[in-house]
């Protein structure tokens, strides 16, 4: 958020109106840092004793009485010697104040509160009215986890009652329809305790994993080729890439017959190993290779996340070796694929950024400037708008990266396009080109999805666990009203299932009504209900899960406008 505009200073003037109300409630507690989020604030504290959740509607209360006092919000500079008086006794602070250029440094005042800040703030506090506290949370001191442990107070803030009203509805949805309740509602995957960060996929949830692939191998076509890995390789191979140096923090690692072996974090290096099997010549360029490669990254208990943060996932990785000159139109073809995969999935806009080289990389700040200039050319020649992410890229060069906005309004990075000259050339990679000469070829990385599991979390939650027909893991569900239709209704799953549709018969005994509800709270896209007229006509009533109704469809019927929207 740009700093000082009226947003970001109703929520920088809110993080000081919650630190007042802190320490009137709770003296003794000692301050820290509350910076300005995205959609709010927060502050993390010392407190004299750890803060309960009971704890916030007291806090909030006394915000808002803080709030109507009105107090004008001023800003001084004083010396770093009265500031340290000030602040005596909280080291935190005092180690702000040892690190601030200058002899001076910023205090806001507000009442007889004051604290120590650079400035964006409101007039007063009367001008903060529409705030909520969200929770609390644990949190470290400057996020180093050897560092002290702190309580984290954070809320959001906005300029009207309708914005606040809006976001907490919104924040109501993401709870919702978060993907592990619905992931365990609709008996997707679930999580244990044997494996932490490693999903269980269920039957109902390897499906639509499946569908997912077959769906991409689909539009990828026979451009590509594909490939399997190992997922247990030697170490050396993970020092000769780069990897073992910039990496090893996020690997497992495993030995055998006295032999260190790596469990692996990425498939590049392995897909390496396949390129290097046979020589090449540049009339083989644009070689495209793909794999669906299930990878290991070590991830720190504390930030795994349902299927969006977890140690044991599937990347549908691919790598393309071409020259310098076909990276441009590599690229270009390449954004246009990514551009028709997700709109099959309806996210309402799609989001590019270039990210450059980072302070930790590898090979030549040359190469390095090429691989981003290509990038640059290709999002140019695409024509589409790009964000400019100044060092985010990948150790082994720059990327592209490609965000998704979801039915909630919510962005999520899924797709990377990276261009590596370093990866092929530790490991030897070679073609032979139109003289006779052996070359390097250029090695560009693509995930569409990105992480198989992660995309399956994003919609689940974009969809609202609500997945499209074709990809729903039970498409159909055929009910019938007494036991007097059950033998016509086997015959119209039979057929349905030969006709490759995804459909089964509810055999519970229940009530029609109960039945229903069954299949809505399993979300099925469509109920085929069978009653005596239906078996003496021939036909079915198609419900779908919104409540509608068609009568009379024929069994033929039925299965051609399955098979339309199946594809």
């Amino acid at each position: 958020m740009e700093k000082n505009n009226l947003l970001y200073n109703l929520r920088h003037s809110a993080s000081h109106l919650l630190a007042q109300a802190v320490t009137e409630l709770f003296p003794g507690t000692l301050l820290t840092l509350g910076p300005v989020t995205e959609n709010g604030f927060f502050y993390d504290f010392l407190p004299s004793r750890n803060f309960k959740e009971e704890d916030l509607e007291a806090i909030e209360k006394r915000m808002h009485e803080i709030a109507k006092r009105n107090e004008p919000i001023i800003g001084k500079q004083v010396s770093k010697d009265e500031a340290r008086k000030l602040y005596q006794g909280n080291k935190f602070k005092l180690e702000l104040i040892d690190q601030a250029e200058g002899d001076t440094v910023g205090l806001f005042y507000q009442g007889s509160f004051f604290d120590l800040c650079k400035g964006g703030h409101v007039a007063s506090t009367g001008d903060l009215k529409y705030f909520k506290l969200t929770g609390i949370s644990g949190s470290y001191w400057r996020a180093d986890r050897q560092g002290t442990a702190l309580q984290r107070i954070s809320g959001v803030c906005f300029e009207s009652q309708a914005s606040l009203d809006a976001y907490l509805q919104h924040l109501e949805d993401v709870a919702t329809y978060d993907h592990r309740r619905l992931g365990k509602q609709l008996d997707l995957f679930s999580f244990d305790d044997v494996a932490p960060g490693m999903p269980f996929f269920h039957h109902k949830g390897l499906i639509v994993l499946n569908k997912l692939i077959d769906y991409l191998r689909r539009m990828r076509g026979t451009k590509y080729q594909e490939i399997r890995t190992p997922m247990i390789m030697n170490e050396s191979l993970w020092h000769t890439s780069g990897h073992y140096d910039n990496y090893k923090e996020h690997m497992y690692f495993t030995q055998a017959e006295g032999v260190t072996c790596c469990v692996k974090p990425m498939n590049c290096p392995g897909g390496l190993v396949v390129y290097k099997n046979r020589p090449h010549s540049y009339r083989e360029f644009p070689l495209r290779v793909a794999e669906f490669g299930h990878v290991h990254r070590f991830e720190l208990s504390g930030v795994l996340h349902g299927l969006f943060r977890v140690r044991s996932f599937t990347q549908d990785d691919a790598h393309i070796f071409c020259t310098p000159d076909q990276i441009e139109s590599e690229v270009v073809s390449i954004l246009e694929l990514i551009e028709k995969v997700y709109g099959k999935f309806g996210f309402a806009k799609i989001k590019m950024a270039l990210s450059t080289r980072p302070e930790k990389y590898i090979g030549s700040l040359d190469a390095l400037e090429k691989a981003t200039d290509a990038l640059r050319d290709a999002l140019q020649k695409h024509g589409v708008s790009y964000k400019l992410q100044e060092g985010e890229g990948a150790f082994y060069g720059p990327k592209i990266e490609v965000k998704v906005e979801d039915a909630m309004g919510r962005e999520w990075q899924c797709g990377t396009v990276q261009v590596d000259f370093f990866m092929p050339m530790n490991l030897g990679a070679e073609y032979v080109d139109s003289d006779q000469s052996r070359k390097t070829p250029v090695m560009i990385h693509v995930a569409i999805y990105g992480s198989l599991e992660r995309f399956f979390g994003i919609l689940l939650e974009h969809f609202k666990g609500h997945f499209p027909f074709w990809l729903a893991p039970v498409q159909i569900r055929v009910l019938t009203i007494t036991d007097a239709q059950q033998a016509y209704a086997d015959t119209v799953v039979d057929a349905l299932r030969a006709a490759g549709l995804r459909a089964e018969r509810d055999a519970g005994g229940d009530q029609i009504s109960a039945q229903i509800r069954r299949a809505q709270v399993e979300k099925i896209p469509w109920m085929v209900v069978i009653g005596q007229k239906e078996v003496d006509q021939k036909t079915v009533t198609l419900r779908h899960v919104d409540g509608k109704q068609e009568f009379g469809i024929s069994l033929e019927a039925l299965i051609k406008r399955a098979l339309e929207n199946n594809a």
